[in-house]
């Protein structure tokens, strides 16, 4: 009875029944869409952190994320490789630099120098070529969704960087950058040419340490005989690059502000057509309060009837972010829609609803059953 009852007082006025949906509806999507996007550039932020295989990151000091990291002397790789405990220490090349497009004008790219028989950070996702063919001359990888603002077709095309010549070898998928400059892969000592870069200079050192060897200890030895660089570990600078891309310059913080905003108009939607259901059937609610119901059971009856609109109003609203989802995945900034941002959405609607309830309950918790008498 308390499920029918809530039933028929939600569809008895299908215009309200519109007006809540639609408010629940534009709370989710709008929810839904910020924290995807929060979610996209947390992952296109932390890529490559994540695919480099090393347990700790020698870098300059002060480097505050993955893409602007600064010049360190070799001396520092051999310094750490002759700590006890590393088994080796891949070096990485990261830098921006001008990619000149063949029909003319030129757009910042990210040059990641790497040798692939290293494994140190290899291109994934490759769905054209093939990360060997970086071993040719001017061979270099890019993601295919980048292919438009780098002015070329496909594999085989050619363009310049730092006044040489590079090749399309290979294209990626989804290896997008948070900074919008393409990510271009090729070896260590290309790398080097293109950017003008000495022998004896590179940016980051991937360190994999040895079977059971301790982390901090590693770390202390490598800091003592390099005491002008930093080393992390893989979650420390995976947590700086967030830290600075997300909080730093505020995009984290407007995108997690415009989730709370639609939480908060979606509430007040919710809140007010419930509220104005509810007074609309006083004399029902108070009927049942003469009958002897219990104000358990009316309270039932309402988050009843708030827990249905919940349900078909995030049924409605999920359809709608999916659907922008799936638009947005070869953006700029895809929006990521992951099981679990979906069980947390289904949450955030339910109470949301049952926040909304409270003045409904309110309302009818003040009813005097005799009024039932006096009409």
């Amino acid at each position: 009875m308390t499920i029918t009852l809530a039933f028929r007082n939600l569809f008895h006025d299908r215009i309200r029944l519109a007006v809540t949906l639609v408010g629940i509806l534009f709370s989710i999507v709008l929810v839904a869409v910020q924290l995807g996007l929060y979610l996209g550039a947390r992952s296109m932020i932390i890529s490559m952190i994540e695919r480099a295989d090393g347990d700790l990151w020698v870098m300059a000091y002060g480097t505050k994320n993955f893409e602007e990291g600064q010049n360190v002397d070799a001396r520092v790789r051999y310094a750490a490789l002759a700590t006890p405990g590393v088994a080796k220490v891949v070096p990485l090349i990261v830098s921006f630099a001008d990619w000149r497009k063949p029909q003319g004008g030129s757009t910042l790219v990210v040059v990641i120098g790497t040798d692939v028989e290293d494994r140190g950070l290899v291109p994934w996702n490759v769905v054209q070529g093939d990360v060997s063919g970086l071993g040719a001359g001017d061979a270099v990888i890019i993601d295919q969704s980048y292919l438009g603002d780098l002015g070329i077709q496909g594999v085989g095309d050619t363009a310049e960087i730092g006044g040489s010549r590079v090749r399309v070898t290979g294209l990626t998928e989804g290896i997008r950058s948070f900074t919008v400059s393409p990510y271009v892969f090729t070896t260590l000592s290309r790398a080097r040419q293109l950017l003008g870069m000495p022998s004896d200079r590179f940016t980051y050192g991937l360190v994999k340490l040895q079977p059971g060897a301790d982390v901090e200890s590693v770390r202390a030895a490598i800091k003592a005989r390099s005491p002008d660089t930093e080393v992390l570990t893989k979650a420390e600078f995976r947590q700086r690059s967030l830290n600075h891309w997300l909080f730093a310059t505020g995009a984290g913080i407007a995108l997690i502000g415009g989730a709370i905003l639609g939480l908060v108009v979606g509430t007040v939607i919710v809140a007010q057509t419930l509220y104005s259901s509810t007074k609309d059937h006083l004399n029902e609610f108070a009927t049942l309060r003469a009958l002897g119901s219990s104000s358990g059971y009316i309270h039932r009856v309402i988050l009843a009837q708030a827990g249905l609109s919940a349900v078909l109003g995030y049924g409605l609203g999920m359809a709608i972010a999916l659907t922008i989802a799936v638009l947005s995945e070869r953006t700029a900034l895809p929006i990521l829609m992951t099981p679990g941002l979906a069980a947390v959405l289904l949450a955030l609607t339910l109470a949301m609803c049952a926040v909304s309830a409270v003045s409904a309950i309110g309302k009818v918790m003040r009813i005097d059953p005799a009024m039932v008498f006096s009409r």
